[in-house]
């Protein structure tokens, strides 16, 4: 099972760092992908990297404001987010899957996802 962790209440302007791990087994092997879906609306693809890292991909939304790292040592990928807005309140999801579908293609396996709330 995939698990986030993070989430939060945060200012107008600020950051915050989404984790993502397993309770079992590893994502060394998996390309790893965050969503979000805030109420009422579609969810939203917004970064995706490849198993060993070299390759990764953004939605135009969040590109120069997040990013996406992983630490495989650590069997953890995470989401940094900057100037974080208002509109960026959602709930946030990774999702894990075998081969390469990039930040708009179809995982197989998502968390339960992690609330961020930004407000002042």
């Amino acid at each position: 099972h995939l698990v986030e962790s993070g989430g939060g209440l945060v200012q107008p302007g600020g950051s915050l760092t989404l984790s993502c791990t397993t309770t079992g087994g590893n994502l060394v092997h998996s390309t790893i992908a965050w969503f979000r879906q805030a109420p009422g609306k579609e969810r939203e693809g917004l970064a995706a990297i490849s198993s060993g890292g070299t390759l990764s991909d953004y939605a135009p939304t969040v590109k120069d404001r997040f990013t996406i790292l992983r630490n495989n040592a650590k069997n953890t990928v995470y989401l940094k987010m900057f100037l974080l807005k208002p509109e960026d309140t959602a709930v946030y999801y990774c999702a894990a899957s075998p081969t390469w579908p990039g930040v708009n293609g179809d995982y197989a396996l998502y968390g339960q996802g992690t609330q961020v709330t930004v407000s002042s």
